[in-house]
């Protein structure tokens, strides 16, 4: 794939900052965001105009407090007054590090996680509201580093602040905020993203949805990562549009919630992670589909993890009696290192499939297998590369590019790449700084994802450290897990890790699966039969011996804060014997 034009942006702008402030002249009484409060009807609203004001008020009190060019850690539960603080940071010329809270019912796990990132980015402000300073302050005692933080609670402060608010001297190239990955595959880094970064990229997802400011979004997705603040966020304040907002758990405690708020608003654009659509589809009744219209619902993205074909078909299945149309649903690719999106397909056209062998495809190969039967497996495709960027399919060990329909490691290269990883050198010349071989062209992002490409369609495989490779052939452990999922009503659906082990110089494979015996439903819920049932369909769809199947505790088994499995987290717990098992 090469270069192809560039989009025309919807804002002339060089900061974010003259983006809000474009449209706090344009339109200050129009709705910028609503957020609801429970999930439902109980809600908050700002406009554009009183977004600005907050956003100067905060940004005046953070450069009082010294913060410009400096990191504040954001520590907000999701809301408005998040989108808020998030922008104030901007307004002060300051570097935004959003951060999750800490739980406190799993603080072994979530406070180091915190506590790691205020060191990497050497946060010396904290930017929260008042119930969370107040237990941050509750943890003090255990994190006498966080307290050394200069905390502000911005809801304490007065919108009459924003008078002694001064533009900062920032410009394009300015750093805007550093996102911190996952963690998926290792420790958290921070992604370093300048204006320029977003407008990019906002300027290409505007572009390739097809968005205009007459759009109307509803977006549940955590608001610290990249899908959730510059898909859920600036996004909407990028195009003009209205965006209604919920938290992430009012989502996964009753997910219909989600499209009852599509309907409710009419929203044109949503969307999320293959497990939503999948999770909508599980507890729907009957009774739900007399009361939604998803006939405004124009761009459903799917992305962040692999997007599969059973579940497109299944969303279109159960929800076209409300309105809901095929040619709706967006699959597409991104990460943060690029700072969101890199390929998407064209609006309003279904989603391209590809029937492979996946024979074939565990040797690197792409051969076309239309028999479901006779070792088919139907992919996914994730779209096309975007206007001002390249994608290359490169080989990861000798650097060269693969043909069409060969696998190889997903490299980009454009204007939304980011700097490079936080006062990591050595990880940001590895990883921003790939170059070709035979030609030295580069730099080029090396995103760590496999995947082809097929008459210009982008297919994603999985992650190359979780690939896991037996005699020989390469086994994506995402496909692993789907099998192990479907073997027995008792596995608790996204809960559940495949990954290899060295046993005697033999390569072997390992399970872990959360157990939910009210899941079960029937006396075969026991522990002997759901290892059994685990074992024959690894068996049967993979042709893996299961070298040990190890059955875990409803919600602990290792996830990143945006919900991906940690396989590395599992391995480790499974080495060190710390896993918590279900006895059955």
């Amino acid at each position: 794939m090469t270069f192809i034009s560039e989009y025309t942006p919807q804002v002339e702008a060089a900061t974010f900052i003259d983006v809000l402030s474009w449209r706090a002249e344009e339109n200050a009484d129009k709705r910028a965001y609503t957020f609801l409060e429970d999930g439902e009807q109980d809600e908050a609203h700002i406009t554009y105009g009183q977004l600005e004001k907050r956003a100067q008020a905060i940004g005046a009190t953070l450069q009082a407090h010294g913060a410009v060019g400096k990191q504040v850690l954001l520590l907000y539960p999701p809301g408005i007054e998040y989108v808020a603080g998030f922008l104030g940071c901007l307004y002060a010329g300051a570097v935004a590090v959003p951060a999750y809270p800490p739980d406190p019912t799993r603080l072994n796990r979530t406070l180091p996680r915190l506590q790691a990132m205020v060191h990497d980015a050497e946060a010396a402000i904290a930017l929260t509201t008042t119930p969370i300073l107040a237990m941050a302050q509750m943890l003090f005692l255990h994190a006498p580093d966080l307290a050394e933080l200069d905390w502000i609670a911005s809801d304490q402060i007065s919108t009459d602040t924003a008078v002694a608010w001064r533009a900062p001297a920032v410009n394009s190239d300015t750093l805007a905020f550093l996102q911190y990955t996952s963690g998926s595959t290792r420790a958290p880094r921070g992604v370093m993203l300048t204006h320029h970064n977003l407008l990019h990229n906002s300027s290409l997802i505007a572009n390739t949805f097809g968005l205009q400011n007459s759009d109307v979004g509803v977006i549940w997705l955590p608001p610290y990562h990249d899908m959730g603040l510059i898909g859920g966020i600036l996004q909407p304040a990028y195009s003009g549009s209205h965006c209604i907002l919920m938290s992430p758990l009012a989502f996964l405690q009753r997910p219909m919630r989600w499209l009852e708020a599509v309907s409710r608003y009419g929203a044109t654009i949503s969307g999320g992670p293959n497990f939503a659509y999948d999770l909508c589809v599980r507890k729907v009744k009957p009774e739900h589909l007399f009361t939604l219209d998803l006939s405004k619902w124009n761009v459903a993205f799917n992305g962040a993890e692999p997007v599969r074909a059973e579940t497109l078909a299944r969303f279109v299945e159960t929800f076209a009696p409300c309105g809901f149309r095929e040619e709706a649903l967006y699959p597409c690719y991104g990460l943060a290192e690029a700072t969101l999106l890199v390929t998407g397909g064209r609006p309003a056209a279904a989603p391209i499939t590809l029937a492979i062998d996946k024979a074939a495809l565990e040797k690197n190969q792409v051969v076309v297998n239309n028999d479901a039967a006779n070792n088919g497996q139907t992919l996914v495709g994730c779209g096309q590369t975007m206007p001002g960027q390249q994608l290359l399919i490169v080989d990861p060990d000798d650097l060269t590019p693969c043909p069409p329909d060969r696998v190889g490691e997903i490299w980009v290269s454009g204007p939304s790449v980011a700097e490079g990883y936080w006062e990591q050198a050595g990880e940001t010349a590895h990883t921003f700084k790939g170059y070709l071989a035979n030609t030295n062209a580069g730099p080029f992002l090396r995103t760590g994802d496999l995947g082809f490409t097929h008459d210009g369609e982008l297919f994603v495989g999985g992650r190359i450290k979780d690939l896991i490779i037996i005699d020989g052939l390469n086994h994506y452990p995402q496909d692993i897990e789907l099998s192990i999922e479907n073997s027995h009503p008792a596995v608790r659906p996204g809960c559940s890790a495949a990954f290899s082990l060295d046993v005697n110089n033999q390569e072997c494979l390992i399970v872990v699966a959360e157990v939910s015996v009210q899941r079960g439903g029937d006396d075969r819920s026991d522990h002997a039969s759901i290892v059994n049932d685990i074992q024959r369909a690894v068996a049967a769809n993979h042709d893996l011996r299961v070298h040990d199947v190890v059955l875990l505790k409803p919600r602990s088994i290792p996830k990143t804060s945006s919900g991906k499995i940690q396989r590395h987290a599992c391995k480790a717990e499974y080495l060190e014997g710390t896993l918590e098992i279900w006895k059955g």
